[in-house]
């Protein structure tokens, strides 16, 4: 057991990908990358790098000694020209020309970056995978007709499938929003100390088109067509907050979705997968606690806060640049990921398993519709030969006295069968039982479930096809 903290989000929630990518590893290596680029792109706008040089550096991409790292930042208390030593003693032959030019925010920014946009495209996947797990529900239970709520109080009958779209309607919004950030997603290219790009102006003699072209260099080894236009020493905190304000965007779809799974499974119509060994609780034996889906409400909270971190960050910097940005970003950046990263795993896990109750769905429906068919009933009474002033008196009257049946005395609602005594319906039980067949009340829900899926989900799974994830295992 260890003597420090140890954060949750790696040790209990997150995928060991996503974890992976906000490791010390990825960053540092991630930094030795971005040097290298540096080099090969000044050797090739002509300045004295030579091939030796630059294959010490790439020869020592991975092999990052720590323990020397953290002792020169002891010493010089700065990160970047800590690792700038560290790498140089690991590659001596190379030592001079590293950072060459280049500023703390070069490795810092450019990283940042870099790991967000891998970060972006493992979310991206993830969400067409949960995506792909919904269509399967709604397609099964598109047709099963259940209470719908308003005010969580009993509404138009609607379908378990249909309400299985709202969900996907909500994670249709996050995936294009996700989509919108890594598709205008820039590095900070080569920029120098204020944004200026003064520092390689003189390494280059003033040739203007040299420095240019070594910004487009840089990022085009990464894969990216431009860099931003212009930045101060940092890239604009802004491009965080569109970030971190996409993974709210998708913990908000989380905690709407699991509420509702939570409300459910109070109703005894829809659960979440409880395995055969699994304990609700320590005291209530008997309990099946909504546990995976509180989890994904708990850790949406966490990702929901932290784009106030960014937006408080953002607005707060100083001309070209404060380091008051920091020690914020640091935390805020990747638990806003690995929360994310966590709560759609948790997601895929629940939805590929949900148990639904139809016989207990059945008894809410029946217990509600008689009421909500009382428009119906009059019409076809009024066929009958009923006036319909008169019809729609008696039936309030009705309705008033079944309400206290149920409300009052715990008993069932019995609207159906006052009306079968009410000579003045001129109505019988066949009647009625064909007025009440739910199906009859839900629109076109089991239309706009396949027409929703075709139009709007199955492009999405068409572009992700090779990469959609099954359900996975859980951490705890």
């Amino acid at each position: 057991m260890s003597e420090v903290y140890e954060n949750p989000l790696i040790t209990r929630y997150a995928s060991k990908e996503m974890s992976r990518l906000f490791s010390s590893q990825k960053k540092f290596s991630t930094w030795r990358k971005l040097w290298i680029a540096l080099a090969e792109s000044e050797q090739e706008l002509g300045l004295a790098i030579t091939d030796e040089q630059l294959d010490a550096l790439r020869a020592h991409v991975e092999d990052i000694d720590f323990e020397l790292a953290a002792a020169y930042e002891k010493k010089l208390r700065h990160d970047v020209m800590a690792h700038v030593h560290t790498y140089g003693d690991a590659c001596p032959v190379a030592r001079a020309i590293i950072h060459l030019g280049a500023t703390s925010a070069y490795v810092g920014d450019n990283t940042d970056i870099l790991v967000m946009k891998e970060a972006l495209e493992l979310v991206q996947k993830k969400l067409a995978s949960l995506l792909a797990a919904l269509k399967v529900f709604a397609l099964e239970y598109k047709e099963m007709p259940t209470l719908g709520f308003t005010h969580f109080q009993p509404a138009q009958l609607t379908t378990v499938g249909k309400r299985a779209t709202l969900w996907m309607q909500d994670l249709l919004l996050d995936y294009e929003e996700v989509t919108f950030a890594l598709e205008t997603l820039r590095m900070r290219g080569v920029k120098g100390t204020t944004g200026t790009q003064a520092s390689f102006l003189s390494l280059f003699v003033g040739d203007h088109e040299k420095v240019k072209a070594l910004d487009h260099l840089v990022v085009s080894k990464f894969g990216f067509e431009a860099s931003i236009p212009v930045s101060g020493q940092t890239y604009s905190r802004k491009l965080d907050s569109r970030v971190l304000n996409a993974l709210s965007q998708v913990g908000q779809s989380m905690h709407k979705m699991t509420n509702d799974l939570r409300l459910l499974q109070h109703l005894k119509e829809v659960e979440e997968p409880f395995e055969k060994h699994q304990i609700g609780s320590s005291a209530m034996a008997y309990k099946r606690n909504p546990m995976r889906s509180e989890r994904i409400a708990s850790l949406s909270r966490l990702a929901m806060a932290n784009a106030q971190n960014s937006a408080m960050t953002q607005s707060t910097q100083w001309f070209e640049r404060t380091l008051d940005d920091s020690a914020n970003r640091r935390v805020s950046i990747p638990e806003g990921f690995l929360a994310i990263d966590a709560c759609l795993d948790i997601a895929l896990n629940v939805v590929s398993g949900l148990v639904v109750y139809p016989e207990m769905i059945r008894r809410h429906v029946e217990a509600e519709l008689p009421f909500m068919a009382t428009e119906n009933i009059i019409m076809e009474a009024v066929k009958a030969g009923g006036d319909r002033q008169d019809l729609h008196e008696r039936i309030r009257v009705h309705s008033m006295e079944a309400g206290k049946e149920v409300k009052l005395y715990g008993r069932s609602n019995d609207l159906i069968e006052r009306i079968l005594k009410d000579d003045y319906f001129k109505l019988n039980q066949d009647d009625l039982m064909a007025i009440l067949k739910p199906e009859n009340y839900v629109g076109r829900a089991p239309q706009q479930v396949v027409e929703f899926i075709e139009n709007e989900i199955d492009p999405i799974l068409k572009a992700h096809e090779a990469d959609l994830l099954q359900a996975q295992d859980l951490k705890v």
